[in-house]
């Protein structure tokens, strides 16, 4: 059988070692038998290139299976080959204990981001679970007290602006509760007197607003002066109340006086309903606005926490997804890796399977039995010069074709690897 059939070419460099003076004659004495065995074979053959064609073959033939059959020599040949096997077992080794160990890390990243996208489902139905403070239906409550808060506070607006106007602008010319409270013309009226009034009538609700929110904000503080101060802005925001009813309470009763007509006086005021409706109207609902726009702020502010937990939960996600790639790129590098290794020890087990052909060895014993055969042709063969001069150059073609064919023309290595087609 063909050895292109049953091993496949490799080169590699085979450190050498030191040559015993026995081993020296040896290789002497071998090299002396080739030069015989070619000087005979050429004188049997009368140097005909055909029969030196297949004699090269044969004694190729004969070399490599003593290559073979030298058992410690190739063991020594395929120690490095054996010892880098092990090395790359080894490696092969650590690298899938890597990757065992940075799936395991990727296995407990996806546990998490499954987990935290759990909880982003979960904390809107059960915020107490995850320490979120809000109510049962959070979004339920928000609506409700969003829904009575704007009617509420349209209705600020237009009664502030109503009884400022009276208070400050307005000439009475019946006395006319509903008059004194409520004027269609209020606005429209301030405005006709320029716009400086008018800007006042239509700020002045912003003012009460402002008070109910700095009220609101200040029930999250602690402490007596905290107290103190929220019992003060009430009071101001009543006395505000009291001037405008008071004020507006004198213009109808200036309107209704007689000559026998006390003065008007507080005492007066606070004793006439009028003056307790007119604040009643603005106070009164003002106090249930401010405590509507409470209760929608705080459940508002419980939406924020679950939406606060929400985002929370979300960046969290985004950081081990990120930690998650990076974990998925490092396992596919070193997947990469163990097959280059795997590879390698593949290719290093040929080549341990296979074996070591020696270069210089079997140039040199090639060399001299073509010598000895060219000899044989040149001093012992009866022929023409022509016909001697055609053959020898025939011959040294057919060697040529020879060290071709076996890839050892211009070989800078020592030794050849073949190794075992698996």
């Amino acid at each position: 059988m063909e050895i292109r059939k049953l091993f496949l070419t490799k080169k590699s460099e085979i450190p050498e070692s030191g040559i015993s003076p026995s081993e020296e004659k040896e290789d002497l004495e071998i090299r002396i038998t080739y030069y015989q065995s070619g000087y005979g074979a050429a004188l049997k053959a009368m140097g005909g290139p055909i029969n030196f064609r297949a004699c090269l073959e044969n004694v190729y033939e004969s070399f490599e299976q003593q290559c073979r059959d030298q058992e410690t020599q190739q063991a020594r040949l395929k120690q490095p080959y054996i010892d880098e096997r092990t090395r790359k077992q080894s490696e092969l080794k650590n690298t899938e204990t890597a990757i065992s160990i940075f799936e395991e890390k990727k296995q407990g990243l996806v546990e998490q981001i499954n987990q935290a996208r759990n909880e982003i489902e979960d904390v809107k139905h059960h915020p107490e679970k995850y320490g979120v403070e809000s109510s049962k239906r959070p979004k339920a409550q928000f609506y409700i007290g969003l829904l009575l808060l704007i009617p509420i506070t349209l209705y600020l607006f237009v009664f502030y602006i109503s009884a400022t106007y009276s208070a400050f602008f307005k000439d009475f010319s019946n006395d006319s509760l509903t008059a004194a409270i409520f004027d269609a013309q209020a606005f429209s009226n301030a405005m006709k007197a320029g716009w400086l009034e008018g800007v006042l009538i239509f700020t002045i609700p912003s003012v009460f607003l402002g008070l109910g929110y700095i009220i609101h904000m200040m029930q999250k503080g602690k402490g007596v002066k905290n107290v103190i101060r929220m019992i003060a802005l009430f009071i101001t925001t009543f006395l505000f109340d009291g001037l405008l009813a008071y004020q507006i309470e004198k213009k109808i009763y200036e309107f209704n006086k007689t000559p026998d007509s006390v003065p008007y006086n507080l005492q007066i005021a606070l004793g006439e309903a009028e003056f307790w409706m007119i604040i009643f109207a603005g106070f009164v609902v003002y106090i249930i606005w401010g405590l509507v726009f409470d209760i929608t702020m705080k459940e508002h502010e419980n939406l924020d926490k679950i939406r606060g937990y929400i985002k929370t939960k979300l960046e969290e996600v985004k950081s081990l997804e990120v930690s998650k790639n990076e974990i998925v790129a490092e396992i596919e590098q070193l997947r990469k890796k163990a097959v280059e290794i795997s590879g390698k020890i593949t290719e290093l087990q040929a080549t341990i399977d296979g074996f070591v052909f020696n270069i210089r060895q079997y140039l040199l014993y090639h060399a001299q039995y073509k010598e000895g055969w060219f000899q044989a042709v040149s001093s012992e063969i009866a022929l023409s010069q022509q016909r001697q001069t055609e053959i020898l150059e025939q011959c040294e073609n057919i060697a040529q074709e020879h060290l071709q064919k076996l890839n050892l023309v211009n070989q800078t290595v020592q030794n050849m690897v073949y190794s075992k087609i698996s």
